[in-house]
């Protein structure tokens, strides 16, 4: 049993919080919204982000920084990827020096296309930093469906400690050590999800869904590869099953905020209808920046980044993938 701190009050961070302390932890949440914490310390729902669901009465909230560091030196980061540099400034005067650091965060900084664990690497000058990420969507885990994901982190040991932190009888975790493998799938995955909702908003059905899903599953392995992680994590729960989950699900907000571009057309449109963050939009063209770096061709990323960007239309998208030879299928090539 350990205690943690939980760094941001959304659904993915309440969520987190749960699952943290359904695994035996003592868990205290830190967020900006003084009415979500106080919802969450006397009514046990953060019903904003998780309508009425009931939240461990032993978890608590506060919105006092020092607090929250002083709670723990395990600190999980569930705020949105591209304010976490920016969070990690300010919140460095207060850590404690020998903490662990924990992403639950899927994406990659536009800025200077570094990834998650990159970023506290750098902005906290440690290396006790791990990652869990893999199918986890916050509407189902929060009613404690069964799911799974991937601890991954630099060591085995470091690893393990982070699955024991979160393992439950509903949330089953494995590891790994492939950091960079599961970090780019996660971030990359995002995107597909985004083509494969444009599609569905486009009116096409299960064929093209196939198509986008599979031949963006072969652009995640051929990234990771490209960047010497191990190729088969995109065949694990941190790319395929993260990938299923995303494109598969109306509850993914990638899938919904593409479903609604497929529709109109207009991102404009898209963003009113889909307010929450949708990182696969703020990451497509950081992910497909990547990818040029090491010279790898990613066509659908590609498509998804230059409708994001308003150079092209969706249809126009949908034109190009099937105008481009094909070849050989090779999981890798």
């Amino acid at each position: 049993m350990s205690k943690v701190t939980v760094l941001g009050a959304g659904a993915w961070g309440s969520t987190m919080a749960q699952v943290l302390s359904d695994a035996g932890n003592h868990v205290l949440v830190w967020g900006r919204n003084q009415e979500i914490v106080n919802e969450i310390n006397t009514s046990h729902t953060n019903r904003k982000y998780l309508d009425e669901n009931v939240l461990p009465l032993g978890l608590s909230a506060t919105t006092n920084l020092s607090e929250a560091f002083e709670y723990s030196n395990i600190y999980v980061l569930a705020v949105p990827a591209q304010t976490l540099r920016e969070n990690l400034k300010s919140w460095k005067p207060l850590v404690d020096s020998d903490a662990t650091y924990i992403s639950t965060l899927k994406g990659i900084e536009v800025s200077t296309l570094s990834r998650m664990t990159e970023i506290v690497h750098e902005e906290m000058n440690t290396e006790n930093v791990a990652l869990i990420t893999g199918p986890n969507l916050a509407t189902e885990l929060i009613l404690r469906q069964p799911a799974g994901a991937v601890a991954a982190a630099p060591t085995k040991i470091l690893a393990e400690k982070t699955l024991k932190l979160f393992a439950t009888p509903y949330y089953r975790v494995y590891t790994s050590t492939d950091v960079l493998g599961c970090e780019l799938a996660g971030a990359i995955k995002s995107v597909i999800a985004l083509a494969v909702g444009i599609s569905i908003g486009m009116g096409f059905g299960e064929n093209t869904q196939a198509m986008l899903i599979t031949r963006g599953l072969n652009e995640v392995a051929r990234l990771c590869a490209a960047h010497g992680a191990d190729p088969l994590s995109a065949a694990g729960l941190a790319g395929m099953g993260d990938l299923v989950a995303s494109c598969g699900s109306p509850l993914s907000r990638n899938r919904t905020f593409g479903e609604v571009l497929g529709r109109s057309g207009s991102m404009a449109v898209a963003r009113e209808h889909v307010a929450k963050t949708v990182e696969g939009v703020a990451s497509s063209n950081a992910v497909l920046e990547i990818a040029h770096r090491v010279g790898v061709e990613v066509p659908v990323i590609e498509a998804v980044a230059d409708v994001v960007a308003g150079t092209i239309s969706p249809s126009d998208a949908l034109d190009r993938l099937m105008e481009i030879t094909t070849r050989a299928e090779n999981f890798i090539r």
